[in-house]
């Protein structure tokens, strides 16, 4: 591993590509605010799985790395778990919004409560960092019809929950249109950096157990992960790799394992750099 760690170093002054490892720490926050059974506590064991076990063993391998990742982590986590939050901060990786409470943007009753409920996850980052949070990333990468106007008004400078691109930054629109019985509308674009992300990088839906799907063949998952990064590198210029965790998830015993050979990987690739998700939102703002 050492080898691999002064590797990323060296090359961040000539690098080509960017990996961002993201993590949403949702404690128990998402058990309780987007799925039914609220008060199940073997639904709350698994969130706090993800504090007492998941973290530490993820924060533990990430000084092996020695990369800087970011964590979307809600107010509720916060302020539920603040020696937690703490660590993760103390040791050195981004904090950014992912609400107060893990509520899906479409399931508030109005955009003063979705407002209310952001500016509190901001409060809460601030109490933990001293400073705003820059980035979003919305609970279940869904917005409503007020987010973006939400995020601009609390100040934020980029978001991380949509897919109209794969590897590639790009700026948020406003004024779309969608209707059923006429061409869609692309509208205009904002100040609100994108910096895509994809289901089929995200731990949760092919590790989560789910009685409806199962588990998908782990080897598979880590492969394809390597296999699109590979594609990345090979195809998109200065593409953006972006995976996201959770501590629940990718916390689980022999996970980490196939994370750190996927981290070789990336490591041994010529021309590629481990970057927080600001990093890359910003470079993009100024480019």
């Amino acid at each position: 591993m050492e080898t691999s760690i002064t590797t990323i170093f060296v090359r961040r002054s000539v690098t080509h590509h960017s990996v961002c490892l993201t993590f949403d720490f949702d404690g128990v926050s998402s058990w309780i605010h987007s799925f039914e059974s609220p008060d199940s506590p073997t639904k709350l064991s698994r969130g706090l799985f993800g504090v007492d076990v998941g973290a530490p063993r993820v924060l533990d391998r990430l000084d092996e790395f020695g990369v800087e990742t970011t964590w979307f982590t809600p107010g509720h986590t916060i302020d539920s778990f603040p020696e937690a939050a703490e660590e993760v901060w103390s040791r050195g990786h981004d904090i950014q919004h992912h609400g107060w409470s893990h509520t899906r943007p479409r399931q508030y009753e109005s955009r003063e409560a979705e407002y209310d409920d952001v500016k509190r996850g901001v409060e809460s980052i601030v109490d933990l960092t001293g400073r705003r949070p820059t980035g979003y990333r919305s609970p279940s990468w869904d917005f409503s019809t007020h987010t973006l106007g939400i995020l601009d008004e609390l100040g934020f400078e980029w978001d991380s929950s949509q897919m109209a691109t794969d590897f590639e930054p790009y700026r948020v629109r406003e004024g779309w249109a969608a209707p059923a019985d006429a061409p869609f509308e692309r509208g205009t674009e904002t100040d609100i950096v994108e910096v895509p992300v994809s289901w089929q990088r995200d731990d949760f839906p092919a590790f989560a157990f789910n009685r409806k799907r199962g588990y998908a063949n782990e080897k598979a998952v880590f492969r394809q992960w390597r296999e699109q990064f590979d594609w990345m590198v090979d195809n998109v210029d200065d593409g953006v790799f972006v995976l996201t965790m959770h501590p629940q998830v990718i916390g689980q015993s022999h996970r980490l394992a196939r994370l750190e050979s996927f981290v070789e990987h990336v490591s041994d690739t010529p021309g590629v750099a481990f970057e927080t998700v600001a990093e890359v939102a910003d470079r993009f703002r100024s480019a």
